[in-house]
């Protein structure tokens, strides 16, 4: 982050709600001279609308400050062509826009921000961030205290996560599954919500049920559109909105032979497992859970994809199945090298040679006593 605040582009950082954006901002400028709009606050919104009906060079003045931090900036659909219009004059302040949902959404104005802005997508914590202070504390006992506690502590902490998620809130807090209900009610979709894509809020509870049950598996629209009642256009729709709001995500299938693999299926999961089992109340701790499979393979595959998103997308997410049933639950693509990874609770005989056999790639297992979360 550090190195995107000497430039003077407009920096949009962008998360679910309640993952910490304004909290790092704040700590990362502490000290620098700022201004910080909240655009969910009345007061805030109208300052920033009337500095907006400002000359650049009077709202120059008015601004005063080396950051202009805009906090959520989607709630303004005139905010992506405001500090278009200030970027392009060449204000001597840096624009941050924080935002609560994707750069379709905040941006809704008829003006872009492509080329003027560079994006950071802040996730929920990843499961090593969490761990390393229990690494921490561990690393003040002796080395007899490590061999006993470490594994014990990390099963311990792992099982906390796949139930309850990696929320900062969360995380922290011994009340975790009243603030998971919180967030899990309408706030985490509220922009959805409040900008009228969605005319019956009903419809985003049930189909978010719907996808909950279906974790790890390829979700249909035409089903989906069956089940709600609804038509496949609103529902494809709805699934791009919950995605731009970070909510949920999409994983495409990979194929260099339509004929014999799957091309046009995708898999849904969850940012964060906490929320979808906030949805379904379901927040077991035990590893003999009816789900634990789903759920564990929603898990591994949201700690690789928030971990690429922090590294700015450089790798690409698959899932690969041949025609004939083979599959495969991850392929990461970054260029021409492919990783392949089959993603099971237990340890156990599991079929990859179809895949093998026609990539050259060997297959790596994620089981839950593989620590690669540690890395």
């Amino acid at each position: 982050m550090q190195k995107k605040l000497k430039n003077n582009k407009i920096l949009l950082i962008l998360g679910a709600r309640q993952v910490g954006k304004t909290t790092l901002v704040k700590h990362v400028l502490e000290g620098k001279k700022t201004l910080f709009l909240n655009l969910d606050i009345t007061v805030d919104k109208d300052k920033f609308l009337a500095l907006s009906a400002l000359s650049p060079r009077e709202a120059t003045k008015n601004i005063n400050a080396d950051y202009l931090i805009i906090d959520e900036a989607q709630r303004l659909s005139e905010t992506g062509r405001i500090v278009k219009g200030w970027y392009d004059y060449g204000v001597p302040f840096k624009i941050i826009l924080l935002g609560s949902s994707s750069l379709n959404l905040l941006n809704q104005s008829a003006e872009s921000l492509t080329g003027r802005n560079e994006k950071i997508f802040l996730p929920p914590f990843l499961f090593k961030e969490i761990i390393s202070v229990a690494e921490w504390y561990l690393s003040t006992l002796s080395w007899q205290e490590i061999n006993k506690n470490f594994s014990l502590a990390v099963q311990a902490s792992l099982m906390s996560n796949l139930a309850y998620g990696s929320y900062p809130e969360v995380a922290v807090s011994a009340d975790k599954e009243n603030i998971l209900a919180d967030l899990a009610s309408d706030y985490l979709w509220k922009d959805i919500l409040q900008i009228g894509e969605v005319k019956n809020p009903e419809m985003i509870k049930r189909m978010l049920m719907l996808l909950a049950h279906q974790i790890g598996s390829e979700v249909s629209v035409n089903e989906l559109a069956n089940s709600l009642g609804m038509v496949r256009p609103t529902i494809e729709k709805y699934l791009d909105l919950l995605e731009q709001s970070f909510v949920i995500f999409r994983l495409p299938a990979f194929s260099t032979n339509a004929r014999k693999e799957v091309v046009k299926s995708k898999k849904i999961y969850f940012y964060d497992v906490g929320i979808r089992n906030a949805i379904l109340k379901e927040f077991s701790i035990s590893p003999l859970r009816s789900d634990i499979g789903a759920l564990w393979e929603n898990w591994v595959i949201a700690e690789l994809y928030k971990e690429n998103l922090l590294l700015d997308n450089k790798k690409d997410f698959y899932f690969w199945r041949s025609r004939a049933g083979s599959e495969i639950d991850l392929l990461m693509k970054a260029g021409e090298k492919m990783s392949a990874y089959e993603i099971k609770w237990q340890k156990k005989n599991i079929k990859t040679q179809a895949f093998t056999d026609k990539y050259k790639i060997p297959v790596k297992v994620l089981h839950h006593n593989n620590p690669f979360f540690c890395g």
